[in-house]
């Protein structure tokens, strides 16, 4: 289903999913940060990028992966952020994950504006 979603790369290094690179899914927030284990928390990565990731913050990591000279996908990250501050304002719940994913949008939004956006 999150392969379907979101198509055939990796979000952080979008290498294509072929037979050498395969395809995962990781948590945009990280269980230990309180994110929940819905669909909407969910995004396609490599086994590399989500082995290497841990428990970094999704921005932390978008960061490191720029830094190293990956393509990551900001809009699909900005994307999936979204849609799961979404479904959590409509399923309700998840009081730890709110607030450490009001934070990362945030962060997000400062990083490609260079100003701070409310969420």
């Amino acid at each position: 289903m999150v392969l379907a979603r979101d198509g055939g790369t990796c979000i952080w290094c979008r290498r294509p999913f072929t037979g050498l690179v395969v395809p995962t899914t990781e948590h945009v927030v990280p269980r230990v940060k309180g994110g929940p284990s819905w669909l909407a928390n969910e995004v396609a990565a490599c086994g590399r990028c989500n082995g290497e990731r841990g428990h970094r913050g999704p921005v932390e990591w978008l960061e490191e992966c720029l830094r190293r000279g990956w393509d990551a996908d900001t809009p699909r990250l900005a994307r999936a952020l979204d849609a799961l501050a979404e479904a959590i304002a409509r399923e309700g719940g998840q009081r730890r994950a709110r607030h450490y994913l009001d934070a990362q949008r945030r962060r997000l939004r400062r990083r490609g504006t260079g100003r701070a956006i409310p969420a």
